[in-house]
């Protein structure tokens, strides 16, 4: 086999997650060139992945169908002539491509009645009792690799790299800032999926003060995508006295974002995908878990410590709390996550 295509998914954390897959691919095809189809926003965790090739960047937006791009990019990829194709998302128009593309063996697995679009597809995991994400992308390499092969590939974890271009920006940003001693601690207030997942803005910034107070020399850098910018300025009104925190929020690209967390001290999380990328730096982290399953998504890491609450009405993976308190976040104090960031491992 010398050609292998991946249809990235659409999310940041799901991206690392399928990082393993790609591993064990490579490990059981040596001499074929992995190459991944993604959006802009997710091709950076590509481009750290050691496994790929190359990334092929596509503007594919969620929930449209884009038939014209599609077609264009097909006729592109038909001649590279890969022999398997991976579906990563369980869309229907995500396996057009592909399609179109003629590549003879399409995995993914069964939905959106895509029956015929993949020739190759695997039942989808009970949604009660579902593996972890990165299994459950694992899994789709077991039928195209040996037995023995599969069980050891199951205990890998996602691991990234750091673009020496992105470290380089990032001092140069550093420096600009006059951010040059003192340990760095990267809080991420922000999680794209919704409010059960975002750990309260007041709470962070009460956590900021205690990281500020403790030691004079940390310095606090506000991580996210401009659409964490509201909840930035609230933690921002909380911290105004302390000169040492400073808010990146919307003025990273993500690859800089991998190159800041993988020099920081500390992350400080939501279940996100700056999250996910924390854990396959191996850089200490604490994740603050709300709504979602930390069996299901959990940061991949031993140096990572999450905090849940584990109460009866959670997870309930709403967007919204449907009881209208969220406790699951509201009752995790900053207390507490700042008693665990002092017993995380460096």
């Amino acid at each position: 086999m010398h050609g292998i295509l991946i249809i990235a998914p659409n999310w940041i954390g799901d991206a690392v997650m399928t990082q393993p897959l790609l591993a064990t691919l490579k490990v059981q095809y040596p001499k074929a060139n992995i190459d991944v189809l993604a959006s802009p926003w997710v091709a950076p965790i590509y481009r750290a992945c050691s496994e790929v090739h190359q990334v092929i960047e596509a503007p594919l937006e969620h929930k449209q169908l884009q038939w014209g791009l599609r077609k264009q990019l097909a006729k592109k990829i038909s001649a590279k002539k890969y022999q398997v194709c991976f579906v990563l998302p369980n869309s229907v128009k995500s396996a057009l491509i592909p399609w179109l593309a003629n590549i003879p063996l399409r995995v993914g697995y069964r939905g959106e009645l895509r029956y015929g679009l993949i020739n190759l597809s695997l039942d989808n995991p009970n949604k009660i009792d579902r593996p972890p994400m990165v299994e459950r992308y694992l899994a789709l390499s077991q039928p195209l690799i040996e037995e023995q092969a599969f069980s050891g590939a199951e205990k890998l974890t996602p691991n990234l790299n750091v673009l020496s271009e992105a470290s380089h920006s990032v001092k140069s940003k550093l420096s600009d800032a006059n951010i040059t001693s003192g340990d760095i601690y990267v809080i991420c207030p922000g999680a794209e999926y919704g409010p059960t997942k975002r750990w309260p803005s007041a709470h962070f910034g009460q956590l900021a003060q205690m990281l500020m107070a403790s030691t004079p020399s940390n310095q606090l850098i506000l991580l996210g995508g401009k659409g964490d910018q509201a909840l930035t300025q609230e933690i921002l009104l909380d911290t105004k006295q302390y000169k040492r925190i400073h808010n990146w929020c919307g003025n990273t690209s993500l690859d800089e974002a991998i190159a800041l967390i993988g020099m920081s001290k500390a992350v400080i999380s939501n279940d996100s995908g700056l999250m996910h990328i924390a854990a396959a730096l191996k850089t200490p982290q604490i994740s603050i878990f709300g709504s979602s399953d930390p069996a299901h998504t959990p940061p991949l890491s031993n140096k990572a410590k999450v905090i849940w609450l584990q109460l009866p009405c959670s997870p309930c993976h709403k967007k919204e709390c449907p009881l209208g308190h969220l406790k699951c976040l509201n009752d995790i104090l900053p207390e507490q996550v700042f008693a665990t960031l002092n017993t995380l491992q460096s």
